[in-house]
């Protein structure tokens, strides 16, 4: 997965204006402690559902290959059905039907067998033409479901399998990257345990821990446990590239970039081209980023490698306002993968950018319903704002807080995806708070971003202006960055900054954000009649 991929939800900057009535200072305090009141219970609500889950799931140390069973994956109507009435709730109000809410939000989301029942052994059994002895090649090269299942029933029939079980942790952990289901890190981590226990100190196992820690956010724990796993094997292809990500997510750039070039010295090859075109493009070097992606096109084994390059490069394009090259990008990852939803997510991000806001809500509704991640969810709902239908809009937006309360139950640090979304759609003091805390963790131009935006949305945009010139400081080319980077110029009085900046988000790419598109032309338009 792209680091990208971990970062990948962008607000829409449209200047906040306070509406008629605006609540005092006291007013907001009061609805701030309630809020955080009514937040703490449904957190608490669904850690004791996670508990329940858990306990359901952890076998005892007695119960050898019990450990493998699974909880039943729910179905897209269950995780439909919870999301939207907790979206509901969230829209209502607070109190017991909230919380309620919640845990049927944490169960449904997980599809814990203690709430809907089975427990997967007829799955697990049932997967013609694979291998029980599933390799870790699969995981790159082959359907992840299968994968899984393939793995739970190995490990029943044979629990020693250290290396089993770290495959099957790796396996969960790249599955939830997908699904958006954060409750299956807490099973990958013990089937790192398991694995580590049988055999202590093996690469594989530090190196699907890596990967955890990084889906999780933990980059500074991904960085200890790649490095581990480097130790006793320099060329673990997946330890190599969570170095590389965990330096990135850290603002180590220049580390990053060596990493790259030792990882590709080692073992050249997509996972790590990928990687490496990431690195060169967060330092303005979109020529060679490009050239790297098509390198690693050309050598893609497998329709899951054909998909996943595809649509970097569909994203690079993309970001570049080249629309229709993007759309033929994701059209191939699509015809490759017709599943694979970051390109899905990407075709309706370009057809939406290219004028075709039907079509790209279309493809979005696809897209929240199976994976209900931030990044679509922020786009959906700026979509149905731009089109008027701000019932639809807030829905989407509520979503996102849920989303963040099971994040954090599965130990996910969330903080960036909360500052982005709560900026533009929330509270800005707790974007601020979420932003600040994000960016005590980790100096990236993806932090300074969200730093500076939050702090001109609280009204604090002399303390902003120095944040938003270093998340442009690296040559990075991103017209949200851009924009945010024109209006607190403006704000700040710096006039000819603002329509440079203001420009160049708009020429690179004219539809990043329907509704931060609109808010960038709108402050030009100002800036020229101030002349």
């Amino acid at each position: 997965m792209s680091p990208r991929t971990n970062d990948s939800t962008r607000g829409s900057g449209q200047e906040a204006t306070p509406p008629a009535g605006a609540p005092t200072a006291s007013e907001a305090r009061a609805a701030s402690e309630v809020r955080a009141a009514s937040e703490a219970r449904v957190a608490s609500e669904v850690r004791a559902a996670s508990e329940v889950r858990a306990a359901s799931e952890a076998p005892a140390a007695s119960e050898g290959p019990a450990a493998a069973q699974a909880p039943r994956a729910a179905s897209t109507a269950e995780r439909v059905d919870a999301l939207r009435r907790f979206a509901a709730a969230v829209r209502r109000g607070r109190g017991p039907h909230l919380t309620s809410c919640a845990v049927l939000l944490a169960v449904a989301m997980t599809a814990g067998a203690v709430a809907v029942g089975g427990d997967g052994r007829d799955a697990a059994r049932a997967v013609p033409g694979v291998s029980r002895a599933v390799d870790a090649d699969v995981l790159v090269r082959g359907d992840l479901d299968t994968a899984i299942r393939s793995l739970q029933a190995h490990v029943r029939e044979q629990p020693r399998d250290f290396g089993a079980w770290a495959t099957l942790g790796t396996a969960q952990v790249e599955r939830a990257r997908t699904d958006g289901d954060p409750s299956r890190y807490a099973r990958a981590e013990r089937a790192f345990a398991r694995s580590l226990a049988l055999r202590p100190g093996n690469d594989r196992a530090l190196a699907g821990q890596a990967a955890l820690a990084a889906a999780r956010h933990d980059f500074a724990a991904a960085l200890d446990h790649a490095d581990r796993a480097l130790e006793l094997n320099p060329y673990s292809e997946r330890a190599l590239c969570s170095r590389i990500d965990a330096l990135v997510e850290l603002g180590r750039y220049e580390e990053a970039a060596k990493a790259a070039t030792v990882a590709d010295r080692r073992r050249p090859g997509v996972p790590v081209f990928t990687r490496y075109a990431y690195v060169r493009e967060l330092r303005g070097d979109v020529r060679t980023a490009r050239r790297v992606l098509h390198q690693a096109l050309g050598t893609a084994a497998g329709p899951a490698d054909v998909a996943y390059v595809a649509t970097a490069l569909g994203n690079l394009e993309r970001g570049q306002g080249r629309y229709g090259i993007a759309l033929r990008h994701y059209a191939r990852a699509l015809a490759a993968d017709d599943a694979h939803l970051p390109a899905l997510e990407g075709r309706a991000r370009a057809q939406a950018s290219a004028g075709d806001r039907a079509g790209a809500i279309t493809t979005l509704e696809q897209v929240v319903t199976r994976s209900p991640l931030p990044g679509p969810l922020v786009a959906l709902g700026e979509l149905y704002e731009d089109r008027g239908d701000h019932a639809k809009a807030r829905e989407q937006y509520a979503l996102v807080d849920a989303w963040t309360a099971l994040a954090r139950a599965g130990g996910v640090d969330v903080d960036l995806d909360t500052a982005l979304a709560a900026a533009d759609h929330g509270d800005p003091a707790e974007a601020l708070r979420a932003a600040r805390a994000e960016w005590d963790r980790r100096r990236t131009v993806h932090t300074a971003d969200a730093l500076a935006w939050a702090l001109h949305r609280a009204g604090r945009s002399a303390e902003a202006l120095p944040y938003a010139r270093r998340a442009t400081a690296t040559g990075y080319r991103d017209a949200a960055f851009l924009h945010h980077r024109g209006i607190i110029e403006k704000a700040t009085g710096h006039d000819r900054a603002a329509r440079a900046y203001l420009t160049a988000a708009l020429e690179l790419d004219p539809g990043f954000s329907p509704l931060g598109a609109r808010a960038a032309r709108a402050a030009l338009k100002d800036l020229e009649a101030a002349r």
